[in-house]
């Protein structure tokens, strides 16, 4: 899973979309206006199976703008502020642009085939309440998962005030959602767990590309930033002259200086061949052995 990831990434990198997250939450944050204008307005870019087979195919990307909850504006504020931003920034910078882009937009894309086995399985009976079914939430959501499984010692401050380590947290998110689901069947409401299941699935994908990546703990990343900082180009000449310019490629993305020149490109020592790497896969690749 890993290796076609990273072949996946040296093709498509440049679809890479730096600093998403910024932009899910605008998306959240125009769904809101939007709800406070016209209600009426949001039905008309849910995710509806039936009105895309009908020809409005535009709900198949205006469904990410439904707000994951149209009720409390301001824990939604304080959700965004102090949970989602940071941790999905972190994220990202973990595991590079194009890493996190995929894996939003994975989750997205089964979400969608969510909608649509639903609507051939039940005949389009619960497309009405697709926005109230089909959102980002629980894509959201798994970011932390992500986070939890890549950081699992990290400490976080449950409500400002009570010490937890990530994979506890993580856990007792497991836990509500598998009583979610079952709360869901309970009811009758088995439809509503599509997006939870669509999530899931999408984190142990997620898992399987990175369920080796032992070494990213916090201590691990400051010492890399450390090695990074001490290990600063301070030019890109070779041989002491100013026009011979050092051409640098990665062997996992393709990129060169060329592409980005604030890119930092060093060779690894742990792999046997002259494979050089940016900064981006320097500690996430396969070592060729």
């Amino acid at each position: 899973m890993r290796r076609f990831v990273d072949g996946l990434e040296k093709k498509y990198h440049n679809l890479a979309i730096p600093g998403l997250t910024r932009y899910l939450i605008a998306c959240y944050v125009v769904g809101y206006i939007l709800y406070y204008i016209n209600p009426e307005i949001l039905s008309l870019l849910s995710l509806n199976v039936s009105m895309i087979l009908r020809g409005q195919i535009w709900r198949l990307v205006t469904w990410i703008i439904y707000p994951p909850s149209t009720g409390n504006f301001l824990l939604f504020v304080i959700a965004i502020a102090f949970f989602y931003y940071p941790l999905g920034n972190s994220l990202e910078r973990s595991i590079g642009s194009f890493r996190y882009t995929l894996y939003i937009a994975n989750g997205m894309l089964i979400t969608v085939i969510g909608a649509f086995l639903l609507h051939f399985i039940t005949g389009g009976v619960y497309d009405l309440f697709a926005g109230m079914i089909f959102t980002t939430y629980y894509i959201c959501l798994s970011v932390f998962l992500a986070f939890a499984m890549l950081y699992p010692d990290m400490q976080l401050l449950l409500w400002f005030v009570i010490p937890i380590k990530m994979k506890w947290m993580a856990i007792v998110y497991l836990a509500l959602m598998l009583y979610s689901v079952l709360n869901y069947v309970r009811r009758g409401f088995w439809f509503m767990i599509i997006p939870i299941v669509a999530s899931l699935i999408n984190f142990g994908l997620f898992y399987l590309s990175f369920k080796d990546l032992s070494y990213m703990n916090p201590k691990e990343v400051k010492r890399r930033r450390d090695f990074q900082q001490a290990m600063q180009p301070r030019g890109r000449t070779a041989g002491g002259g100013s026009g011979n310019i050092t051409k640098h490629k990665c062997a996992i993305c393709g990129r060169t200086e060329q592409d980005s020149p604030d890119l930092e490109f060093r060779f690894c020592s742990k792999c046997n061949g002259n494979y050089e790497y940016c900064q981006d896969h320097l500690f996430t690749h396969t070592h060729v052995q």
